[in-house]
């Protein structure tokens, strides 16, 4: 999953905001990365976190496991854990999660389930991400346009 998006392009090239990719890593394996702790990174260890995989359980173990002990060794603790969702609504296609919906409202665009649907996992979860982030969501408009929804 080595997939960067068009509305991440100004800060992907330094790397200095966490990618969609790693925020989706970090869900699935429950882990709350601070951005102080990805600034404390190397460029190494954070193109380390993009390239690794975090898919299978084993994967998502490692990942876990490789990440809190980078934190540990910058910060001397741990970070905190996220809750892992056991269905998390980017995997499911049968419904448009509400807050994307009433970002879609604000917006006055609609966006049909078929439509959300054909979306990726990534993709999705990059909607649910910006659509509830209240400092990233000047993004939502350019990521629509780029999964060519609107």
């Amino acid at each position: 999953m080595l997939q960067f998006f068009q509305f991440e392009a100004e800060f992907v090239v330094s790397l200095r905001c966490i990618p969609m990719q790693v925020r989706y890593k970090l869900d699935t394996c429950g882990i709350k990365l601070k951005l102080q702790h990805w600034l404390s990174f190397s460029t190494g260890d954070r193109q380390k976190l993009i390239a690794l995989p975090c898919t299978t359980a084993v994967e998502i173990q490692n990942y876990r496991d490789y990440l809190r002990s980078l934190v540990c060794q910058h910060f001397q603790i741990y970070p905190n854990d996220l809750l892992i969702e056991e269905n998390p609504a980017w995997l499911q296609g049968e419904f448009i999660p509400l807050s994307v919906l009433q970002h879609l409202e604000e917006l006055k665009v609609s966006l049909e389930l078929s439509q959300w649907q054909n979306l990726t996992p990534l993709q999705r979860f990059a909607l649910i991400k910006l659509s509830i982030s209240h400092h990233e969501n000047s993004n939502f408009l350019p990521a629509l346009k780029e999964f060519d929804l609107i």
